[in-house]
């Protein structure tokens, strides 16, 4: 983690604002990604976060994929099978909080409606171009940042337990090809050359294209460190004082009042606590999520991650040991935690992988902040001069903050976008 005194700075002792051209709510890899894109525009940003750090939330517990070959959603499962088992309680990559139903049950609907196949590959075009530039983004900023030993070009391992799913999951990694997409088909023995303290599995797929990252959270750190050796600045701060002014807009932090033209609101799973307030019903959903690390034991190593497609986990070599992800949960953003899942798993991931003792003291929860239609909001508030949005990155938050912190500079500045916002607008519901 870079030396927080590096960003962090204050000016509260004399009274004055501390005033810039453009507010960042929110120091996760989206908001850390839009500061730098603006910067690099020539703006003078300010970044407000709740922690007075960067990548201490949804962005520090994730997978660590920067997911270049992503090229199709996550949507609703449409097989009855699988609806089945999840409803019953026996889907291991996703669990539903019943008692949480009637908060959960519209967005949910929504989701599966938005999960069509037709709609589903509509919204797949959309994000394509943020994809397609995902990981050349990510590159730029590393190595500008000096962090490029944070990213391994490793890909990922997609792995499976029967010769049916193993042949499903073939067929699913053939469609990436027709984006010049690459991965490897592997039988057993061909994993266990690659892998070899996996057990259990009939094969895999191995995809090329995508990155890892062996400290999320340090990566983030380290993106905001190079914003502040430029000039940036990052301030502890409560969001939910946001306020409009003649000026522009106004946030309260603990070096004192921060004023700026323009403001960004980029809080992930928190965004509503922002915009609702100002009179936008934006369908902001979460899917929760649970990780784990675990010292390896009797000398055994991993060198990808590793998502169990049967088992609804993933295994990923970490700087802080082998961190064991779940699967989604949908409840309430801030519902307490529940050992449901991670317990359901851990079993599994044991008799797949030599996981020792756990080295965290509990059990990490993530929120992933979700539109129905698994897109994320970006570009101006329709009603609200000076106001941007930037959040609902579903599962790519890490992967897509800096690409869509372009897509939103580019808008914010005038420059011709790379892409259509057109898709990622905030009033297509």
């Amino acid at each position: 983690m870079p030396d927080e005194g590096l960003y962090i700075v204050g000016d509260k002792e004399s009274g004055l604002a501390i005033r810039a051209d453009v507010i960042v709510l929110g120091a996760g890899m989206v908001g850390v990604g839009a500061a730098l894109a603006l910067q690099a525009r020539g703006r003078d940003v300010v970044l407000v976060d709740r922690r007075g750090a960067a990548g201490r939330e949804t962005s520090y517990g994730n997978a660590g994929l920067i997911e270049r070959a992503s090229v199709e959603l996550y949507v609703f499962p449409r097989d009855i099978g699988t609806v089945v088992r999840t409803i019953l309680g026996r889907n291991p990559a996703a669990r539903i909080d019943w008692a949480a139903l009637p908060q959960t049950a519209a967005w949910i609907a929504r989701y599966f409606l938005e999960s069509a196949p037709a709609k589903a590959a509509a919204h797949a075009r959309a994000a394509l171009p943020l994809i397609e530039r995902c990981l050349s983004e990510h590159l730029a900023l590393a190595q500008a940042a000096g962090a490029e030993e944070l990213i391994r070009p490793s890909g990922w391992i997609k792995a499976f337990r029967t010769e049916r799913t193993l042949a499903e999951g073939a067929a699913e990694a053939r469609r990436i090809r027709e984006y010049g997409l690459t991965f490897d088909a592997l039988d057993a023995r061909d994993l266990a050359r690659i892998e070899p303290h996996l057990t259990g599995f009939a094969g895999a797929i191995l995809l090329r294209d995508p990155a890892a990252c062996v400290d999320p959270g340090g990566l983030v750190a380290a993106y905001a460190s190079h914003f502040a050796r430029n000039g940036g600045r990052l301030f502890a701060g409560d969001a939910r004082t946001l306020e409009q002014t003649p000026q522009g807009w106004s946030v309260r932090a603990e070096a004192g009042q921060i004023e700026a033209r323009e403001a960004v609101v980029a809080l992930g799973p928190w965004s509503d606590d922002i915009f609702r307030p100002l009179g936008y019903s934006i369908p902001l959903g979460v899917k929760r999520g649970y990780h784990m690390h675990y010292r390896a034991a009797g000398g055994a190593s991993l060198s990808h991650p590793v998502l169990d497609a049967d088992g609804g986990f993933l295994l990923a070599p970490m700087r802080q040991g082998i961190r064991l992800t779940t699967g989604a949960e949908f409840a309430p953003r801030d519902a307490a935690p529940s050992p449901i899942q991670l317990a359901a798993v851990e079993p599994q991931a044991r008799a797949t992988f030599p996981l020792g003792e756990r080295l965290d003291p509990e059990p990490w929860l993530g929120r992933r902040p979700c539109l129905p239609d698994l897109l994320p909001v970006i570009g101006p508030a329709p009603r609200h001069e000076g106001l941007w949005f930037d959040f609902g990155h579903q599962h790519h938050g890490f992967t897509l903050g800096p690409v869509s912190g372009r897509l939103l500079a580019e808008m914010m500045t005038g420059e011709a976008p790379f892409a259509d916002p057109t898709p990622f607008r905030a009033d297509r519901f």
